[in-house]
């Protein structure tokens, strides 16, 4: 049944029986229309459909009437809504409920499921978790009311885990076997560190500094699973800032964005020279004193050597290169062998030249420094940490020269 506006004026319809249709303002309306409008509001009324689209036009009984009508559709309407906002309100409770009950499940009982999957009796899983039987037996109930469902069946005194036990017993595993390492490791004295570990240098820091200071850290730590690899600069700087290492050392300027710098030991650069060397008698060497020497330089995919042929181009000096390096210690060396001189970062090798091998103060100074650097992705863990703070306490210092505004 419908209350429809057509164009002009008002029309009632029931089953596509016009009952009564309006023309406006100047349409009377007799006895007639107003039966048929009394008749059209109580049918209205048992359907329980109206369609208004225009404001009612008409007699005031047809006015009257059809409002009343629609008020009371209305009201009839707000009560079925009611009734059914309850009844999801009530199946909304239920089910939170449900998940508040599930949520209130605790470790141990959990723990007593995989005892009693493992042991099939209360007492021997009581005997492995130090609690008594009647405990078991509780935590048991406890599970599986707040479950929903039955974990074992009771044959012969014996608890038969079902299905869904196995099931839960089986994704537990894991979980509680992490728990297990974390108790483990919470039980250490503080002092020990337990993880995995894994650094990354270049050659001559590798080679040069880090094995013994690796080698005592571990011997602190015994617990602990360290990996070390021995890179280039570039590739070390993209492993690091990729995540695939937890921590890397290096002399370099680095500015990366995956990259977390953090400063270890500023020095400056030192002149060797051949023992025997005539230059060994200055108690400072300057860039004029280099004039004609022959020189052996690190590779030019240096950061350092850049930072030396700057400074002689300021000077207006050209160093006579006769041997070029791709390390400190192959510089070190070659100045050993008496076929020249050579500008390098003391760390780390200044205690490792040797008596043929002499060192002398060079000015300006040509500054360095050395950084730990992690990746920028994630925070370093205890053992990273701890590791920083074992090399930084063993550094000896005051064995390389500090830039100074003085030395400048």
């Amino acid at each position: 049944m419908e209350l429809r506006i057509h164009r002009g004026g008002l029309g009632f319809q029931a089953d596509g029986q016009v009952l009564c249709r309006g023309r406006g303002k100047a349409r009377r309306h007799d006895a007639r229309d107003k039966g048929q409008a009394e008749s059209f509001h109580w049918k209205i009324l048992s359907v329980g459909h109206a369609r208004i689209g225009r404001p009612v036009v008409g007699s005031p009984v047809v006015q009257s009437r059809l409002r009343s009508g629609y008020d009371a559709i209305i009201r009839s309407q707000s009560r079925l809504s009611m009734r059914f906002s309850h009844r999801i309100t009530m199946e909304r409770d239920d089910n939170a409920t449900d998940r508040d009950r599930r949520a209130g499940i605790s470790l141990r009982e959990l723990e007593v499921l995989q005892a009693l999957v493992a042991s099939g009796t209360a007492i021997s899983a009581a005997r492995k978790l130090d609690i008594s039987q009647s405990a078991v037996s509780r935590r048991l109930a406890q599970l599986e009311e707040r479950l929903g469902f039955k974990l074992f069946l009771r044959t012969n005194g014996r608890l038969v885990p079902t299905v869904e036990a196995l099931s839960l017993s089986e994704q537990l595993a894991p979980v509680l076997e992490t728990l297990t390492r974390l108790v483990h490791r919470a039980d250490q004295p503080r002092t020990a560190q337990v993880g995995a570990l894994s650094i990354v240098a270049p050659p001559t820091i590798a080679h040069r500094f880090l094995p013994s200071r690796i080698a005592t850290f571990k011997r602190a730590n015994p617990g602990c699973q360290i990996t070390f690899d021995v890179l280039a600069s570039d590739s070390l700087l993209t492993g690091i800032a990729e995540g695939r290492f937890d921590i890397g050392m290096t002399d370099s300027t680095v500015a990366h964005e995956g990259i977390t710098s953090e400063l270890l030991l500023e020095t400056q650069a030192i002149c060797v020279l051949p023992a025997g060397h005539h230059l060994a008698s200055f108690d400072v060497i300057r860039p004029e004193d280099l004039q004609d020497e022959s020189f052996i330089a690190l590779s030019r995919r240096h950061s350092s050597r850049a930072a030396i042929d700057r400074m002689f181009d300021r000077a207006g000096m050209t160093l006579k290169v006769v041997l070029e390096a791709s390390t400190n210690v192959s510089v070190i060396q070659f100045v050993r062998e008496g076929l020249g001189i050579s500008l390098l970062n003391p760390f780390p090798l200044v205690h490792q030249m040797g008596d043929q091998v002499v060192m002398r103060p060079f000015l300006p100074a040509i500054r360095y420094s050395t950084h730990f650097l992690l990746p920028s992705s994630r925070a370093p863990s205890a053992l990273t940490r701890a590791f920083i703070q074992d090399v930084t306490a063993s550094l000896d210092r005051t064995a390389y020269p500090r830039p100074s505004s003085a030395l400048t």
